[in-house]
């Protein structure tokens, strides 16, 4: 029987401000990311932290100290931290004899771990390393995935939604050109080995109003083997993935669009008689006195038939 919570309501305007920051929000922003060292780590370790900080900052936290955490024998330290610091996502970084150079990426779903994949760096080029410009803090990166072997096991699946969450911003709704200048590629290849290469998007003159893009790579370059992972049951998931009611796009009646993204709409209507319909009085259009006998005498003579008519029938 889990214990009751007790409920705190704010006593001041601040107090109220940052309970309302806590709730969920019906359209989230940038996800928050935690960075933190394990027991021990190496020099590489080190630096690659610091790379995807720079890569996810300023919706990043890049803790100095170390942590005494094995999150595949015992994630409750993990929960504890993430929860102090309100973070949904987490990096670790550790290095062992068994496990040399390792990374850890995972998600947490309210405030208990979700899923959990552990990879080894073979090789890492930092930032220094690549000269020249880098890109504009806070530019929303395009990503892209490599690779038939996304799709073909669920390692593979979950890793590709965590990278996903990882360096997805805001949500928009359209991008323009220009704000198009960083452009992260994950490949998975045939061997089992992740690549992960950052580009700068550079826009060149090409003559005519489409300009030629050209690639620039700028770090960091980082080669990860998949060693373990922890994946959630199907129940847990679906549950995290639940749309709130607000997002669900409600289908309309008679409304629909084509290729182009025109919208067509039917509208049903009853059989109109057009002998009833009003028209405007005007003196030029009434009946005369000879039209209106005519009409009155055609009458009689239409009932007066139908009487004979039903007796003959009877």
């Amino acid at each position: 029987m889990s214990p009751i919570q007790r409920v705190v309501k704010p006593t001041t305007r601040k107090g109220k401000k940052v309970l309302l920051r806590k709730e969920p929000q019906i359209i989230e922003g940038a996800k928050h990311t935690l960075i933190f060292k394990g027991r021990r780590t190496s020099e590489t370790v080190r630096h690659a932290l610091k790379d995807l900080y720079d890569l996810k900052k300023p919706a990043a936290r890049l803790l100095i100290r170390r942590n005494d955490v094995t999150i595949f024998e015992n994630q409750a330290p993990v929960e504890n931290i993430c929860r102090k610091h309100e973070s949904p996502l987490f990096i670790i970084g550790s290095h062992s004899k068994k496990r040399p150079d390792n990374i850890v990426v995972g998600r947490m779903f309210n405030y208990s771990l979700l899923d959990v994949v552990e990879l080894g760096i073979d090789s890492f080029e930092s930032f220094r390393d690549f000269p020249g410009a880098k890109i504009t803090l806070g530019t929303k990166p395009c990503l892209i995935f490599n690779g038939p072997q996304w799709d073909q096991s669920e390692e593979m699946k979950h890793l590709k939604s965590i990278f996903v969450d990882l360096f997805h911003r805001e949500q928009v709704d359209a991008v323009r050109l220009q704000g198009l200048e960083h452009a992260i590629s994950f490949t998975a290849t045939q061997d089992g080995k992740i690549l992960l290469r950052s580009y700068k998007v550079l826009l060149k003159k090409s003559g005519c109003r489409t300009p030629r893009i050209e690639l620039e790579e700028i770090g960091p370059r980082l080669d990860f083997t998949l060693r373990r992972s922890k994946l959630p049951s199907e129940d847990l998931m679906k549950q995290a993935c639940r749309k709130p009611k607000a997002l669900k796009v409600i289908k309309k009646k008679n409304v629909s669009k084509d290729g182009l993204g025109t919208v067509h709409g039917r509208i049903h209507i009853g059989k109109q008689e057009i002998s009833k319909l009003q028209t405007r009085k005007m003196k030029g259009l009434k009946k005369t006195l000879q039209e209106k006998k005519a009409e009155k005498s055609q009458k009689n003579f239409t009932y007066i038939a139908t009487n004979d008519l039903n007796s003959v029938s009877e």
